[in-house]
């Protein structure tokens, strides 16, 4: 969940109609332009607090600069960068009054400055809020130049206050302070093997069948069993023959819609493009060139076979993954208000892909075994396999059983995913960890093939077997 691969926004729920979008701030897009001098931490000079926190600092790391997020989409080098992209939004939006506008944009502001900081491709600026003490980080903030008065930017919508800006780095120091982000790129083994991306080598059986890791099975399950990849690679052909760009902006213009499914449209909008479209079918035709094969048999491991990944976990989620988004979201939103927020081209296809069942989820064994892709029961799946993974393996219930005075947590890019909010996904994380510690202090019965006791009296599930309740 991420980077491009783990982008998305949690809903604002607001709900009025706005006017037609501002321009998008083309560095949001592109980032600085060339020939401009800015001054990069990393080149010839060390990060330090104060070069942190000043909005004109690009972080540059073995000569590549590290950018940030909002929505996981919408990148910048800067801060300043960031303001300007905040005061366009502010002002392209409808607000009943001019505090509810400075919330809108404050709440950008403080996910955009954590995303600034916890980074997924620099530690230091992390290590350098936890390493100072709240007083050291106020300091350096105050000690910036004002814009005007005691406002450090003021543009056509929106103006920063110096408090707000104190304020959000302080909610991100104290936040990491007392937190564990856990992602496949952590600096810890124990935050790494909490990932659903962390390979298990030998294997995770779920519903019947073994996979490598618990993303892959995440992200084949998203695939009816009898789509096959010539199938899906004429989908992605079909795509051709449709107006993308003038539907994801109607989704976009669209206040109320947009508000809440920000995520949801910004990923339409980059997957949707010329270049990911032909991404999508270049890779495909790379990864299995039998048209025959069955795309989510293609992510499981063959019975009893202990050979390598034939897909990365990183492939699971930009390649199977994000396609299968891409394909259940054009679904969800064609549908959305009965369907009248999609053209005729977007109907069209639509139907194709009812045909080949992106309509829903469909896992036999699992609730009616027909589960939509945006609902509590799909989001519940993840804790139903985490149940395997960290309270019927041993070796996995013992790490995330170990980690204690911490919050477990996961940010990345400020991004989201549409089928598990990021809120979501981290209550249930900590929810298994605390079953994993009633387990722990329980005595222990035989384990069978190392996968160790099963879930705690009272709140025990089995994959792939009917329940008399759900969890």
């Amino acid at each position: 969940m991420r980077v491009l691969i783990l982008a998305a926004l949690a809903a604002l729920g607001a709900g009025w109609q706005g006017a037609a979008p501002a321009q998008t701030p083309a560095s949001a897009r592109t980032g600085p332009k060339p020939g401009i001098a800015v001054a990069a931490a990393g080149q010839g000079s060390p990060l330090t607090l104060d070069r942190l926190v000043s909005s004109s600092t690009v972080i540059a790391k073995d000569g590549a600069t590290i950018r940030f997020a909002l929505h996981g989409l919408v990148w910048f080098t800067t801060l300043d960068q960031l303001f300007s992209y905040i005061d366009a939004e502010a002002g392209r939006w409808s607000f009943p009054s001019d505090d509810a506008r400075s919330r809108f944009a404050d709440d950008l502001l403080n996910r955009g400055v954590e995303s600034r900081v916890v980074s997924m491709d620099d530690g230091r600026p992390l290590d350098l809020l936890v390493t100072h003490t709240s007083n050291e980080l106020a300091g350096a903030i105050d000690a910036l130049p004002a814009a005007s008065g005691d406002a450090l930017f003021v543009g056509a919508h929106w103006q920063l206050a110096r408090s707000a800006y104190r304020r959000a780095f302080l909610r991100v120091q104290a936040r990491w302070k007392s937190s564990l982000n856990c992602w496949s790129g952590a600096p810890t083994i124990q935050a790494r093997a909490l990932s659903n991306w962390f390979l298990i080598d030998e294997g995770i059986e779920l519903f019947g069948a073994t996979y490598d890791s618990t993303e892959h099975f995440w992200q084949a399950v998203k695939y009816h069993p009898e789509v096959t990849a010539g199938e899906l690679r004429a989908l992605v052909g079909a795509m051709e023959g449709v107006d993308w760009d003038a539907w994801t902006a109607s989704l976009a213009r669209n206040q109320d819609v947009y508000f809440r499914h920000t995520y949801a449209i910004e990923f339409l909008r980059y997957n949707l493009s010329a270049e990911r479209r032909a991404w999508f079918g270049s890779e495909l035709a790379k990864a299995e060139p039998d048209l025959s094969s069955g795309v989510r048999s293609l992510q499981q491991r063959a019975p009893g076979m202990r050979t390598p990944p034939r897909f990365t976990a990183l492939q699971e989620k930009t390649l199977w993954g994000d396609l299968a988004d891409l394909l259940h979201l054009v679904y969800f939103f064609s549908e959305l208000e009965g369907g009248r927020l999609a053209p005729t081209d977007v109907r069209l296809y639509t139907g194709r892909l009812r045909t080949a069942q992106f309509d829903a989820v469909y896992l036999a064994g699992y609730r009616s075994g027909r589960i939509g892709f945006i609902s509590q029961d799909f989001r519940e799946l993840m804790r139903e396999i985490w149940k395997v993974k960290f309270l019927r393996m041993a070796r996995f219930r013992e790490v995330i059983a170990s980690i204690r005075d911490v919050k477990l947590d996961h940010f990345l890019n400020d991004g989201d995913s549409p089928d598990i909010p990021i809120p979501v996904y981290v209550s249930y994380l900590n929810e298994i960890r605390e079953l994993a510690r009633d387990a722990a202090r329980q005595p222990r019965t035989a384990c069978v093939s190392g996968r160790g006791a099963p879930p705690a009296a009272g709140r025990q599930s089995f994959i792939g077997v009917s329940r008399s309740s759900p969890s």
